[in-house]
């Protein structure tokens, strides 16, 4: 979860929502991600779907099992139905989002009756780092307007 810290203090120093991720597979990083919506003008460039796509360019198929997503924060839909449909088999993360997030909160996506694939769930990493680091950057904006 370190390494997907620091993608994400990396992504807050450019301005984007401070929001790492990674993806493991057989205890080795096969994917990376930050987010970059504002950079690349794309509402899909969130932290989750930069490291899937690499993860899926690297291993060369666009299932993903066996593979494991830690992110800094709780995904929201999109990222859920991506995560579904990689594969992926164990989904780790630090902070809830209680207001975007669509694991815990909101839709609860993996619990539907449509979804097909539903990873192994967990909470880990330091949750009160990567909300402190959320909390920080919001402030920090919300000073400058």
């Amino acid at each position: 979860m370190e390494h997907a810290l620091a993608l994400a203090r990396d992504a807050g120093a450019r301005g984007e929502v401070p929001v790492g991720a990674i993806v493991v597979r057989d205890d080795a990083i096969v994917g990376r991600g930050g987010n970059a919506p504002i950079a690349g003008s794309d509402p899909t460039a969130h932290a989750e779907i930069a490291a899937l796509r690499e993860a899926a360019a690297r291993i060369g198929n666009y299932r993903l099992p066996g593979c494991a997503l830690y992110v800094t924060l709780e995904p929201c839909a999109m990222c859920a139905g991506a995560i579904s449909l990689a594969r992926i088999e164990r989904l780790v993360f630090a902070a809830e989002d209680p207001k975007g997030g669509a694991i815990l909160n909101g839709p609860r996506f993996f619990e539907q009756p449509t979804c097909h694939h539903r990873p192994r769930v967990e909470r880990l990493g330091d949750a009160l780092a990567s909300g402190t680091l959320l909390k920080e950057f919001f402030r920090t904006r919300r000073n400058k307007a």
